[in-house]
């Protein structure tokens, strides 16, 4: 018991002496005081503003400044308790703005090809989708897709190569072999063209199921 104690402590006093994921400022929590002033700067001030058919897309931030630093540092820098914690701000905002009171979804994340997956350690958009349900409560079928087929980086593509590129990317995951009775709701961490969110709708919708749209973290697009 006491090993563990000084195990924890040890732990703890490490977390309380890290640096700032965003600009190795010391800070005592994930992000340093500025950093979290910056982030708040890139939200949405209404979320719900992209929600409309045929792609209800819901996002909390503006894909640019600290949010794009925090999405970089988060894949790229091996930092995967960002996406926990923009995960809760995207569940925040879904409580305070969701645009569909009346359903209470089940979450589905984009997953990633097993190769990206175990070459990153993780699927932000599944630890997203867990931020989101600490604070909504709502339900998440972590392998509700899966990918089949590894794709080119979307960001290096046109708008049209992009739709192409996901053709026939995904296909239904175990947690979603018995259709559910609630409609998906798709998480990811940036949402652009829309082309990803596209396929996977359609590879859904082909199975029966029903989509509600997707949530991101950040939407690259106007939106006033």
């Amino acid at each position: 018991m006491q090993a563990f104690k000084n195990y924890f402590k040890a732990l703890l006093n490490s977390f309380l002496e890290s640096n700032c994921p965003l600009c190795e400022r010391p800070s005592s929590n994930l992000l340093c005081k500025y950093c979290t002033k910056q982030l708040d700067k890139c939200t949405i001030p209404q979320p719900s503003s992209l929600w409309q058919k045929p792609l209800p897309v819901f996002a909390w931030g503006k894909y640019g400044g600290a949010l794009k630093r925090a999405i970089a540092a988060m894949k790229y820098d091996n930092h995967p308790e960002i996406a926990i914690l923009l995960g809760q701000l995207l569940g925040e905002s879904w409580l305070l703005h969701t645009p569909s009171p009346e359903h209470k979804p089940i979450l589905v994340p984009i997953p990633l090809h097993p190769h990206k997956q175990k070459q990153r350690g993780f699927n932000q958009a599944a630890l997203i989708a867990k931020g989101f349900c600490e604070i909504t409560g709502l339900k998440v079928k972590a392998k509700g897709l899966k990918r089949v087929r590894e794709t080119e980086a979307q960001h290096s593509l046109s708008s049209s190569n992009r739709s192409k590129n996901l053709a026939g990317a995904f296909s239904i995951g175990q947690d979603l072999y018995k259709i559910p009775r609630q409609p998906v709701l798709l998480i990811d961490d940036i949402y652009t063209t829309g082309a990803t969110a596209k396929s996977a709708i359609q590879t859904l919708r082909d199975s029966q199921i029903s989509v509600l749209g997707i949530a991101a973290c950040a939407a690259a697009l106007k939106t006033d």
